[in-house]
């Protein structure tokens, strides 16, 4: 698949103002901790070489409890640590303020085993993989359908528990554009390490550009192994599980296939997205994801490559 453009991930490389605040204080942390790593391997270090033992030297002088050496590293720690407590209330308040009665922007909802995406301002629904505008303040309620996932974009600074009954949300200011790798990071069944996120950062422009063909309704098939395939899809179990726009198919147990052409990958990044690969998964999806929850679909091979070029076509 072709993700090649996808930046660094890493905490330190922060694509979000509240990733950024995040690492400052982190950066404070490390910091505090090699101060005090050199001061103590220092003082180590000094009392080897200074008072190490002799020939001829005798019983080293005895001496019990220092009153004033005892308050210094009592006080000195009890200080770094009010000073670390104060910047970390501020940090968490920067990152997490009140939502009030404010209403997300995007809502996250982690299902066994892919990511749902809803833009409730634009009446957008998607899956696996989401935009975001650079420079834009976000909220986004991370939900959780069945059991309890994590939504983890390194870059992006802190993870989020999406609870089954019970939203958290996060807050973003996107302040790098590019291609962002996340993953789950909670446990939650046998593919929990293939339930992998992509987040795109683009511009205010192109976020708009992304949200208009998202809301669009993909034309009527025109050759006849479109025309086919749509007839297969609106004919079989597809539609008890899945939803496209324009079609009587409505269901929200699955992804979201409206604009599945559009999207880098299949099966929540597993193989690349293409005529050939989509053919495959949907033959058999367990040869490439053991656990999911769709099933083999039974389809000769005509059928599952016509299933799929009019899949192919819903850009």
């Amino acid at each position: 698949m072709d993700l090649s453009n996808a930046q660094f991930t890493s905490i330190f490389h922060f694509a979000t103002e509240q990733g950024r605040i995040i690492v400052n204080l982190q950066y404070i942390n490390l910091a505090i901790c090699l101060g005090f790593f050199l001061v103590v391997v220092g003082l180590l270090a000094f009392v080897i070489i200074k008072f190490r033992q002799r020939p001829g030297d005798g019983e080293p002088h005895q001496s019990e409890g220092n009153t004033k050496l005892e308050i210094v590293w009592t006080v000195i720690p009890a200080i770094i640590f009010l000073i670390l407590g104060v910047l970390t209330g501020v940090v968490m308040s920067s990152v997490n303020p009140p939502v009030g009665k404010r209403q997300p922007d995007v809502i996250v909802i982690g299902h066994q085993f892919w990511w749902e995406y809803r833009y409730p301002k634009y009446g957008v629904v998607t899956a696996n993989e989401f935009y975001l505008p650079v420079g834009t303040d976000l909220m986004l309620e991370i939900r959780g359908a069945d059991v309890i996932h994590s939504f983890w974009v390194p870059d992006f600074g802190q993870k989020m528990d999406a609870i089954p009954g019970h939203p958290n949300n996060l807050f973003l200011k996107p302040i790098r554009e590019g291609i962002f790798l996340g993953q789950c990071a909670e446990y939650c069944g046998s593919q929990h390490s293939l339930m992998r996120i992509i987040a795109n950062v683009v511009s205010q422009k192109d976020f708009d550009k992304w949200i208009a063909s998202q809301r669009a309704v993909p034309a009527m098939p025109g050759d006849q192994s479109s025309q086919h395939g749509r007839e297969l899809f609106m004919s079989n179990t597809c539609v008890q599980c899945h939803r496209i726009a324009g079609t009587q198919a409505t269901a929200l147990v699955a992804p979201d296939l409206t604009h599945i052409a559009s999207r880098k990958t299949i099966g929540a990044g597993v193989i690349e997205n293409n005529l050939e690969n989509l053919a495959a998964w949907i033959t058999n999806p367990q040869q490439f994801k053991p656990g999911c929850l769709m099933p083999n679909m039974r389809l000769s091979k005509s059928d599952a490559h016509d299933l799929a070029v009019y899949l192919e076509n819903l850009k």
